[in-house]
């Protein structure tokens, strides 16, 4: 896993079409149990190289009622994005994630991530790649049907303060979807309690 981790961050594949340049940004190890999918680090990420070190990973990590330190422990929890680098800013927001990352690196870093209990899928990039046919509609849709995903995955929306919005107007998610949330990731996590190889922080 370090091998192929040191691959993954050096890899430039995208140099080309990244603003800031290529800093790909992944956390994993070969015992982890918890696997997050979000969609691209954000410039604030992309200048620290920690993932979800910004507002929204706050907001996800009261979701999955998790300290910090717990959630940055790569024996534990995997943090694999969609794209591994900041895609750059569009006319809304960041621009979505590049594709080439999944098709380079997906595979061969699950193939190595075989204890993985629960798998987050956050956002509809991530849903859309491992959900396939089985997503709904939308975002709103695939995190309300959270139940069918379950055991192996669950749809989460995007946690970043741009959409408060959303939050407001689908009260149920805080109110039936968090709870279930917390105590899968809890489950997930005690599997892996004293299993786990160490190694792969991003």
């Amino acid at each position: 896993m370090d091998a192929l981790l040191a691959e993954v961050r050096a890899c430039n594949a995208c140099a080309a079409h990244l603003p800031l340049g290529p800093r790909p940004v992944v956390q994993a190890s070969a015992g982890a149990r918890l696997l997050i999918v979000g969609q691209a680090p954000s410039m604030t990420v992309h200048a620290t190289g920690r993932p979800w070190d910004d507002r929204s990973g706050e907001q996800l990590r009261r979701w999955l009622g998790v300290e910090r330190d717990l959630f940055y422990d790569a024996s534990r929890i995997a943090i694999m994005p969609m794209g591994y680098c900041y895609p750059g800013r569009g006319t809304s927001g960041d621009l979505p994630p590049r594709r080439e990352c999944a098709a380079l690196w997906h595979e061969r870093l699950l193939a190595q991530m075989k204890h993985i209990e629960l798998t987050l899928l956050v956002g509809q990039y991530a849903q859309r790649h491992f959900l396939g046919d089985a997503r709904k509609g939308g975002v709103t849709e695939t995190v309300a049907a959270f139940a069918e995903y379950a055991p192996r995955f669950m749809p989460l929306p995007h946690p970043s303060p741009r959409n408060t919005g959303w939050f407001k107007h689908h009260p149920w998610f805080e109110r039936e979807v968090l709870p279930v949330l917390r105590a899968r990731v809890r489950q997930a996590l005690a599997a892996g309690q004293g299993a786990a190889p160490k190694g792969g922080a991003a």
